[in-house]
């Protein structure tokens, strides 16, 4: 008689869960910690290189502090523990997934990966100069070999460290030339495009977004998207998306809904109702909130920093002049937002 092992049931149900999710050729998005770190898992067109996933880490801090200017000024750390903890927790369970793929679905070929030598992650992304999405200590664990695509300032940071073999500066998806190929380069694969959307007179670039586009496969040679903006972005900036050739299709837009600012100065992230107008531009599938961790704070500018929290129907129901009743109205809900926890991943179908 067979003995019951509940542990082992439900790593076979864990399991055949991912298989779905690989036969389904289709995006997986996961939340690494609750603030603003992401891994897209974007499915390979081919698995002769032995991969099933092309693997995008997207600003990693995973543990520790972060601190702009000084500690003495502004000093930060999760209050909510990361869903993993080092480059090489994250890197094992990657390999993890790789060998539940070859085990299902059959090697690669003419190439079998090597899961002694070669690390699953493949490209880093970097929206900003700052510690909170540029955390050095969590990206010098990762191999130098790995290819990072940071904004400028980012990118002259990293550079500085002397640490990974390539740094690209992150190349501008323009509105006078919207043409998403061209934002593949190298060493990306062809079907893969990482660029930036940044707002005109933005001297911090606060407000901009990063663009991972890749083609959907169709014969029409257009794209799909996931349009990343941890602190928001002007919504208008991305009308040029509408005129892109090849066009796009906006898979996911990753931006909080918090509106968090200084006292004396502008709003640092946009918040819900900058969001809503963006979602409408863009037209993403899924919404995707990011951002929005509330960190431990510390130093001088700790008692100057304001918090809004805006939910997506709290934001419906303001734009609606003299619209107080308490049940949003069937025709507002076709806005879907999800709130993916630390750990939680999302299949965008």
């Amino acid at each position: 008689m067979a003995v019951y092992n509940p542990d082992q049931q439900l790593q076979d149900e864990l399991e055949n869960t991912f298989v779905r999710c690989l036969q389904s050729k289709r995006p997986i998005l996961t939340h690494l910690n609750a603030d603003t770190s992401w891994l897209l898992q974007i499915p390979c067109p081919s698995t002769s290189t032995g991969r099933f996933f092309f693997n995008i880490l997207i600003d990693p801090w995973f543990k520790g502090t972060q601190s702009d200017v000084a500690n003495f000024f502004s000093v930060q750390e999760h209050l909510i523990t990361s869903s993993v903890q080092t480059i090489e927790e994250l890197d094992s369970n990657l390999h993890e997934i790789q060998r539940i793929a070859e085990k299902a679905l059959g090697h690669g070929k003419p190439r079998r990966f090597n899961h002694e030598s070669e690390s699953c992650i493949d490209a880093v992304a970097i929206s900003h100069e700052f510690t909170d999405h540029c955390h050095k200590a969590t990206l010098m664990e990762l191999d130098p070999s790995i290819p990072v695509f940071a904004t400028d300032k980012a990118a002259d940071l990293i550079r500085s460290w002397k640490h990974f073999q390539t740094v690209v500066t992150t190349p501008a998806f323009a509105a006078d030339d919207p043409d998403w190929e061209k934002t593949s380069v190298n060493p990306l694969p062809e079907y893969i495009g990482i660029s930036r959307i940044v707002t005109a007179g933005n001297q911090l670039y606060y407000h901009s977004a990063v663009m991972i586009t890749f083609s959907s496969g169709t014969e029409d040679d257009s794209a799909e998207a996931v349009i990343y903006s941890p602190h928001g972005i002007v919504a208008d900036d991305l009308q040029h998306l509408t005129i892109a050739s090849p066009p796009i299709r906006t898979l996911a837009l990753l931006h909080g809904l918090h509106d968090v600012g200084i006292t004396w100065t502008k709003q640092l992230n946009l918040g819900g109702h900058n969001g809503l107008r963006a979602q409408r531009i863009c037209k993403a599938k899924y919404w995707v909130g990011t951002h929005d961790e509330i960190k431990k704070p510390g130093g001088l500018i700790a008692p100057f920093l304001r918090r809004t929290v805006i939910s997506v129907k709290q934001a419906l129901a303001m734009e609606q002049t003299g619209y107080t009743a308490p049940d949003i109205p069937a025709e507002l809900e076709k806005v879907h937002f999800s709130d993916l926890q630390s750990g939680e991943s999302l299949l965008l179908e």
